[in-house]
C-alpha cells in the first residue's frame, strides 16, 4: 500500500468570495511553489504541474470551517508561508513554531482563511 501522502488526490472547500479567496490562496500556496491552475466563476484549482490539490468553490451558505495542512520542504517554507498569509489578510491561527506536544520535530503554523477556515503548513523532520 502507498504511503499516506499518495493516497490523497485534492480536497474542496466551499468559500463564500471567490475572488477574495483566490487572492488569499495564490499569496498563501507560492512559498509552497502552489499556483492557480484554473478558474471559472465558481471554482478554482490550485496545485503544481498539471494536478490541482486544492479546489475552491463557491457557495451561497456559509461553509463550516475545515482544516487542511499542507506539507513543508523545509522550517523556511513554514515561515514564508506564514508571512504571505498575514500580509494576504489571513488571521493568526498559531505562528511558526515547535508543538512538542504533536512529536518532537512538529514545526508548524496555522492560519485562518477569509471563510475561516484552518489552513495548515508542517514540516515533520528536523532540518
Amino acid at each position: 500500500m502507498a504511503d499516506w501522502p499518495h493516497r490523497l488526490d485534492h480536497v474542496g472547500i466551499p468559500v463564500r468570495d471567490l475572488k477574495r479567496a483566490r487572492r488569499f490562496y495564490a499569496a498563501a500556496l507560492a512559498p509552497l511553489d502552489i499556483e492557480l491552475l484554473s478558474a471559472s466563476e465558481a471554482h478554482a484549482a490550485f496545485g503544481t504541474g498539471h494536478m490541482p490539490y486544492l479546489t475552491l468553490r463557491l457557495s451561497m451558505t456559509t461553509p463550516a470551517p475545515v482544516h487542511l495542512a499542507f506539507s513543508a520542504d523545509s522550517r523556511s517554507q513554514v515561515d514564508a508561508f506564514y508571512r504571505a498569509s498575514m500580509a494576504a489578510g489571513g488571521v493568526d491561527h498559531g505562528a511558526p513554531g515547535l508543538r512538542p506536544a504533536y512529536h518532537a520535530h512538529y514545526y508548524g503554523a496555522f492560519v485562518l482563511d477569509p471563510d475561516g477556515h484552518n489552513i495548515e503548513v508542517v514540516k515533520h523532520q528536523a532540518e
